[in-house]
């Protein structure tokens, strides 16, 4: 091996001839060009240097660079891309270390430390540098992805952070992956050789331009072309080309739909209709059923009122259902309009979405844009006939459906109901509530009072299936004067309640319980008790027996001066009888005389 080293401190040109001599004639031309270039080089660590392979093996390659001695490099340095690597070829190196006197370099076969791979790198960036500023547009290859975004080759490999890859950052930047971006340099450090780039800049500058541009022709009625960008529950959003607009769910079409996704979709191209700019907040709503012929246009023309179609249910609601008639034209069925006789407590009772049914068009409003519709108007109505199957006096059964305060409601037929009042109940009984007489669910039969076609009434009796028994049978069995037995039922400030038989009852004023004054009936009688009691006095008109119990022993005579004595206070004139009966409802006056008529 030649030392070069030694031959550069000899100056003596009749040795350098000698050397000459050593090798053929167009040989040493080349080398003493070499040995110049060589002499040219700065062989200070992180420069980069030209030199020639002298020798190669399985793991590197041994490069003379014309330094003291040679540096080698691993053949890994060159690419799968790159021709072999032999004996001869002049190569670009950095020198990364050199012997000094701390000792030699880190090569196991030199005193230099040289990579090829490094020189490229730094080459590549120094011819970037020429050619690259900030602020500059660039176009690369995106590599790879990395930690926090992207490695783009533009020449050299820059990052692309996440952040910057687009407008609204992709679910998975992985996908542009082998796309060829355009991207603005943000920053370059040149110390650390890096450049950072962002492709959404470029994309907001450019959008910038286009909304600008857009903004000024956009006019109200024309229809344009986009892409759907974003979906939301309201409505999407699509790119006009630099500005987005709001399609809003209630214009994407005529009929009802539950959400946008049923109609577009992201990325989709489609053709809208400008229906509002507003210029100052550059905000632009769209529509796409307003491309379409709208079907609400001579709708009470199409669906006069009372006119019948087919529809299909397509929503159900607590109050009523949803009705379409054809693409775009829906009405209401609502709950009380579903069924003459039902009780409907939800119209699912009776339809579910996608049934077909038949309609009666009941009202028509084309400006709020909705239809009335009724499902029981195309049935016949049972009440059309109820006077012919209810007729007044009628005896008819049925089953008691509900009970209320005030009486019980009685199923004739299915939706067909009579109600009985508690006054209708019986002739003789104060019932207080119908459960005292009447359980849910239970037959029974009733008489048909009145019928109210118009308000869809009827009115039942039950105590009318029998005889009034105060038209007769309780004045002919209970006579003024009468002792009869009966059981104390109640007990109240002013008397007590004397049950005489079924369900009739008779007052013991609180006058007549005793001889002397009483301040609480119960000093006297308690409920359960079983007294003899005397009839004072019958009432049909008022349905009211007034009865006594001081007396019950009295003579006639006694009777006889009590009813004077009655008299003279209260000031009946004397026409009445002396033997007349008094008291037992109050201070009404005798009621039915007794004694001697003449």
């Amino acid at each position: 091996m030649v030392n070069r080293n030694l031959i550069r401190s000899l100056e003596d040109d009749d040795i350098l001839a000698d050397l000459a001599l050593m090798a053929p004639e167009d040989e040493v031309e080349e080398w003493m060009i070499e040995n110049f270039a060589a002499e040219q080089q700065d062989y200070n660590s992180g420069n980069i240097v030209e030199g020639r392979i002298v020798e190669i093996n399985d793991e590197w390659a041994l490069v003379d660079v014309g330094f003291k001695s040679e540096g080698t490099v691993g053949l890994d340095e060159w690419g799968p891309e790159e021709e072999t690597p032999k004996v001869g070829d002049v190569v670009k190196v950095l020198i990364e270390e050199m012997e000094d006197e701390l000792g030699a370099a880190d090569d196991p076969y030199g005193m230099i430390s040289l990579s090829k791979r490094k020189a490229e790198k730094i080459i590549e960036w120094e011819e970037m540098m020429e050619t690259v500023a900030e602020g500059q547009v660039v176009t690369g290859t995106v590599i790879r992805k990395i930690k926090g975004g992207l490695l783009v080759d533009i020449g050299v490999n820059v990052f692309l952070p996440g952040s910057q890859v687009d407008i609204r950052r992709p679910g998975d930047i992985g996908d542009f992956i082998g796309r060829v971006v355009q991207a603005e340099v943000l920053k370059i450090d040149d110390t650390r050789r890096n450049i950072v780039i962002s492709r959404r800049s470029l994309i907001e500058r450019q959008r910038e331009e286009d909304r600008t541009y857009l903004m000024q022709e956009l006019e109200v009625g024309q229809i344009r072309t986009g892409i759907v960008k974003n979906i939301a529950d309201f409505g999407a959003f699509v790119d006009l080309g630099g500005i987005d607009g709001l399609l809003h769910i209630t214009d994407m079409a005529w009929e009802r739909i539950g959400h946008p996704t049923e109609m577009v979709s992201i990325d989709q191209e489609i053709e809208v209709k400008v229906l509002h700019i507003d210029r100052e907040k550059q905000k632009i709503a769209l529509g796409l059923k307003q491309k379409d012929r709208n079907p609400w246009e001579n709708i009470e023309g199409k669906y006069p009122v009372e006119s019948r179609h087919p529809g299909e249910v397509v929503n159900v609601m607590s109050y009523g259902a949803f009705v379409k008639l054809e693409p775009g034209i829906e009405g209401l069925v609502h709950i009380s309009e579903m069924s003459w006789t039902k009780r409907v407590n939800h119209p699912s009772e009776l339809v579910n979405i996608g049934d077909n049914i038949e309609v009666m068009i009941l009202g028509v409003d084309p400006e709020g844009q909705q239809l009335s519709l009724g499902m029981k108007q195309t049935l016949k109505n049972p009440w059309d006939d109820v006077l012919e199957k209810y007729p007044e006096s009628k005896d008819v059964t049925g089953k008691v459906r509900n009970l209320t305060n005030y009486g019980a409601f009685i199923e004739l037929e299915e939706g067909i109901d009579g109600l009985l009042h508690v006054s209708d109940m019986s002739w003789t009984r104060k019932i207080a509530h119908p459960s005292e007489v009447l359980e849910k669910g239970q037959e029974i039969e009733c008489r048909i009072l009145s019928v109210d076609e118009q308000r869809r009434r009827i009115a039942l009796g039950l105590k009318q299936l029998d005889n009034d028994p105060w038209d007769g049978d309780i004045p002919d069995k209970y006579q003024p004067g009468q002792l009869v037995k009966g059981e104390v039922t109640k007990i109240t400030n002013f008397g007590v309640f004397i049950g005489l038989e079924d369900g009739l009852e008779g007052l013991l004023h609180v006058s007549e319980l005793a001889d002397h004054k009483v301040e609480d009936p119960e000093e006297v009688v308690k409920v359960g008790d079983s007294i003899e009691v005397k009839v004072l006095r019958v009432d049909t008109d008022e349905r009211k027996i007034g009865l006594s119990l001081k007396r019950v022993g009295w003579s006639e005579e006694q009777e006889k001066s009590a009813a004077a004595a009655e008299a003279a206070e209260s000031g009946v004139p004397a026409t009445l009888d002396e033997g007349s009966l008094k008291g037992g409802l109050g201070s009404a006056g005798p009621l039915f005389p007794t004694g001697d008529d003449s």
